[in-house]
């Protein structure tokens, strides 16, 4: 929906899996406007057969615009927030992919005209959040094979973002952590020295002590 693709780009230098091993012989692709070799009618009918059947993961890409009934966002006619609300009533999970799908992203930003929200606060179900702008292809791809091998969503942090990628801070495997711990730090932008020997960066404007990745 509203966003620059560049998740999907992420997910595209996936490895173990790569790409191709996941598209062709781990899940069904059945829709997917920049991988699909299909397009137009064709696509929009395979949509349309997937939604039918029910009973599949849907992975939404981009912020949803809400204002004056969503019109900032069409396709096939259709606006985002239609096309979300049909896909998301029979899906088996949910899962938002990037931080414009997560939680609304720079078009939300005031004074949002567009009135673009996250995927959670468009429908009343449960939605894991895989933020990144973008996330992380690692993160992408395992948040999908967690659904499909375990059949149940992951145990998720306050953010709805999965534990097991965004459970630990930066700070707390960081190459650097001895010498917070040592009280070591670059006190400055031209503290060349201390830089040099690998000090902590925290006083320079390192944010790693609370930022979950």
């Amino acid at each position: 929906f509203q966003e620059c693709t560049g998740c999907s780009e992420s997910l595209l230098r996936a490895s173990s899996p790569d790409v191709a091993s996941l598209i062709l012989d781990l899940i069904s692709l059945d829709y997917h406007e920049t991988l699909a070799a299909a397009a137009g009618k064709q696509i929009e009918e395979n949509l349309k057969s997937a939604v039918k059947r029910g009973n599949y993961i849907l992975v939404v890409e981009g912020a949803i615009p809400t204002k004056d009934g969503g019109i900032y966002c069409k396709i096939g006619g259709r606006t985002a927030l239609e096309i979300l609300k049909e896909c998301a009533e029979k899906a088996l999970a949910i899962i938002s992919i990037g931080t414009c799908a997560s939680f609304g992203g720079v078009q939300s930003a005031d004074p949002n005209p567009t009135g673009a929200k996250g995927v959670d606060k468009v429908i009343d179900k449960a939605v894991i959040n895989v933020p990144g702008c973008p996330p992380s292809a690692k993160n992408i791809v395992g948040t999908i094979l967690n659904v499909i091998l375990f059949g149940e969503l992951p145990a998720v942090d306050n953010f709805n973002r999965p534990k097991f990628a965004y459970g630990l801070r930066i700070h707390d495997l960081c190459e650097r952590r001895g010498h917070f711990d040592a009280g070591e730090f670059v006190e400055g932008f031209d503290d060349l020295q201390s830089a040099e020997q690998g000090f902590c960066l925290y006083k320079v404007g390192c944010k790693g002590p609370y930022t979950f990745n």
